[in-house]
């Protein structure tokens, strides 16, 4: 059982499933898993008050939402400034990208900018995201060990010319919720 009660809690882990974190609000739309909150992703706005979290968690979740930009500015309204927000997905050259039927995204290296707050194309009506760090990640051979450096030295080039050579597995990223 989790020492601290829901509403003290600090911390967001979206779309739970099976993977509950202590001192996390567990999130999920499924109650067969337990959640501390059942709520459907795609319904906005999530029962939340403005700039609640200092750090939300969202593992292998956002390939499967609905509308991308209402997600990314749900997650930033909840947020409060300076909160950390750790994203990941398969990247859109894994194969499991594209087995599992219910996603509806296909992301790369650079997909998160749009919601950046410099990016010139963050259309999305929030002040939005520093992007503090990313990364392709491999399966774990002595190949992908070479591809995995250069991957993420040059992701322009990975992602345009080698992504279908050397498939990645998932990307992650680390973004920081930017508010005025």
């Amino acid at each position: 059982m989790n020492p601290v009660p829901p509403e003290s809690r600090t911390k967001l882990n979206l779309g739970c499933g099976n993977k509950h974190i202590a001192d996390f609000i567990n999130l999920d739309i499924a109650p067969a898993v337990k959640p501390d909150v059942v709520h459907d992703l795609d319904r906005f706005p999530y029962p939340f008050p403005d700039s609640r979290f200092s750090e939300i968690v969202v593992y292998d979740v956002i390939e499967h939402i609905g509308d991308v930009p209402s997600f990314m500015r749900e997650i930033w309204r909840v947020g409060k400034p300076g909160a950390k927000v750790t994203i990941t997905t398969p990247n859109f050259s894994a194969a499991n990208s594209y087995t599992d039927p219910t996603h509806r995204r296909h992301l790369g290296y650079f997909s998160l900018d749009y919601f950046s707050a410099s990016h010139p194309l963050n259309y999305y009506g929030t002040d939005g995201f520093s992007v503090n760090w990313r990364e392709i990640f491999f399966a774990r051979t002595l190949v992908n060990k070479l591809v995995h450096r250069a991957a993420n030295r040059w992701p322009h080039e990975y992602e345009r010319r080698w992504a279908w050579i050397f498939p990645a597995w998932y990307l992650q990223f680390e973004l920081k919720v930017s508010k005025a």
